[in-house]
């Protein structure tokens, strides 16, 4: 292409002088044995902190970190490791590890186990573990399509980058890193939630003001309406109503209208800028028919994944042909929007309300009358999407920023993404193990998530409030109504019921404070801002990252 002869080949950072024309693989004997290690890290770290402490910890940045050092050791086959692309793999693995072990595997094999049904645990396990794969093969095949940008903020990811990035080229850049990543680690010395603000400086500046309004009503409510918002199913309201209406804008994109119409009108204006003059990197890299392609294939393996787990649970002999149809149907369903809906939060704040839109399913379960057991193995199976989805956006995101100077740039962009898939399925492997190892341990001595409390106590009750179906219906309505004013790259219902299902004190007032930091030091400095503020934000939430996985040495 035109583009790729004229473009000159960027020189290669200093620190990695032997930097390839191919993509690091990650069946490198070095590499893959350092994936390995971090993974086991990960994995560790992830259930040890969702078990004792009800967190989970975003340890890209320790990979990321762990990497670089490993660079820096004055031995020759280390010496490989100062690639960015090589601690972009690590930081992949063992972020992959730690999300899903922490939130994918222990919490869902909790699900069966604290419903008292301990025979059910391995065939969850089983059952998890397919929709883990399957949730992070579907992301991996959906990003950089208009549902899921490239370019959107995912502000783990960027964070994740810039770390690399700093820690390759050193300078100014590295000292503004380590300065935010100081104040981000004092912040969880005093229990501030300053990635908060860091995620501020980073995402759409609509979808967090919404995202800050949640989190200040919810803080805020009982002295104000003198009625908890975060109480009898409000935000869980809010969320139905926003989710409805951004799986519609969804569908909305998946139709191609706008993409077609924006081809009709390139083709019907002669002065039109030519598509190799623009920065390749910035384009979409999956259309529209390949996002069909893609959510419709994993809706067809997420329904083989409700199969083998219905099987595999005994549900045949409980359920009827036609009710085991539906369940698995509806299993496959809830698997798909769940993630679609928690993509789209953590693409814009970096937060995914997982647990709100799993319990949404429970109670929508609940009310058309699916029986308790199917309904635990459905929960566990729901609960195990989502967070691996917005993990591998994360790490993607970091992917595409640390490869967009590279040239020629689409192969090596491809092939970068389809490493960073594996290294994932090399840290879903290990965190597979790590559970399947620990969790008679864990559990045995009282260690459970306490999500998984939350869903099985609420399958137990059983819809105890007769009106909690009716204030979900009655609160979709204002969440619908702001996710259709916002449209689809703000997703300003969803982010305000995500506000509204958090309650971290003070975090209104982090989120809503760098806004305006954000917007008055922009207007003073033009868009020179933009790269220092993503610099301080990213340092912030490396900082808050390394708080939290510290923790594990206090538990």
């Amino acid at each position: 292409m035109a583009h790729h002869v004229s473009a000159p080949h960027p020189a290669p950072p200093p620190s990695a002088p032997d930097e390839p024309r191919s993509h690091p693989r990650v069946m490198e004997p070095v590499l893959l044995v350092i994936l390995v290690v971090l993974s086991a890290v990960g994995a560790v770290i992830g259930i040890d902190l969702v078990s004792k402490l009800g967190i989970s910890a975003n340890t890209s940045v320790v990979g990321a970190l762990v990497a670089m050092l490993i660079g820096r050791i004055p031995l020759g086959f280390l010496r490989r490791m100062r690639s960015v692309h090589r601690q972009n793999l690590a930081q992949s693995a063992i972020s992959a590890a730690t999300f899903a072990s922490a939130n994918a595997l222990l919490t869902s094999v909790a699900v069966p186990y604290v419903f008292g049904r301990t025979d059910l645990v391995w065939p969850m396990l089983a059952g998890a573990f397919i929709g883990l794969v399957v949730d992070a093969w579907v992301l991996y095949r959906a990003f950089g399509s208009r549902l899921l940008p490239a370019d959107a903020a995912w502000p783990p990811g960027t964070a994740a980058a810039e770390t690399i990035k700093a820690g390759d080229r050193g300078g100014r850049r590295a000292l503004i890193l380590a300065g935010g990543t100081a104040v981000g680690l004092a912040g969880t010395l005093f229990s501030l939630p300053l990635s908060a603000a860091g995620v501020a400086f980073l995402g759409n500046v609509w979808a967090l003001m919404m995202f800050g309004i949640g989190l200040m009503l919810r803080q805020y409510g009982p002295d104000l309406f003198h009625t908890d918002l975060g109480a009898g199913y409000i935000p869980h309201g809010v969320m139905v109503g926003a989710g409805v209406v951004a799986l519609g804008q969804a569908v909305h994109l998946l139709l191609g209208r706008r993409e077609r119409k924006r081809t009709a009108a390139v083709e019907e204006t002669p002065s039109a800028v030519p598509v190799q003059e623009t920065d390749p990197s910035t384009a979409y890299t999956v259309d529209e028919r390949a996002l069909r392609l893609s959510l419709i294939r994993g809706y067809a393996l997420f329904t083989g994944g409700a199969v083998i787990l219905a099987v595999l649970g005994g549900l045949i002999g409980d359920m009827s042909p036609l009710g085991l149809v539906g369940w698995v149907l509806f299993a496959a369903f809830a698997a798909l929007v769940h993630e679609l809906i928690v993509g789209l939060a953590a693409m814009q704040s970096g937060w995914f309300p997982s647990f709100a839109v799993t319990l949404i399913f429970l109670i929508l379960g609940l009310a058309i009358g699916i029986p308790s057991v199917p309904l635990a193995l459905l929960v566990g199976y729901v609960s195990a999407t989502g967070p691996a989805f917005a993990d591998m956006g994360y790490d993607l995101k970091a992917g595409w920023l640390l490869r967009r100077e590279h040239r020629p740039w689409d192969p090596f962009e491809r092939e970068g993404r389809r490493q960073q898939f594996l290294a994932a399925l090399i840290g879903f492997a290990v965190a597979l193990a790590v559970v399947a190892l620990a969790w008679r341990s864990y559990f045995g001595q009282g260690l459970i998530p306490p999500v998984a409390k939350v869903y099985a106590d609420t399958i137990k009750s059983g819809l105890s409030d007769p009106d909690a179906v009716r204030t979900m219906l009655l609160w979709a309505i204002p969440g619908a109504a702001i996710q259709l004013i916002g449209g689809t790259r703000r997703q300003m219902g969803v982010m305000l019921a995500t506000g509204l299902l958090i309650l971290t004190p003070q975090a209104c007032w982090l989120v809503l404070g760098a806004l305006v930091v954000r917007v008055g030091y922009r207007k003073l400095r033009g868009p020179a801002a933009d790269e220092e503020l993503n610099l301080v934000g990213a340092g912030l939430i490396a900082g808050s990252s390394l708080g939290d996985s510290a923790q594990i040495l206090k538990t």
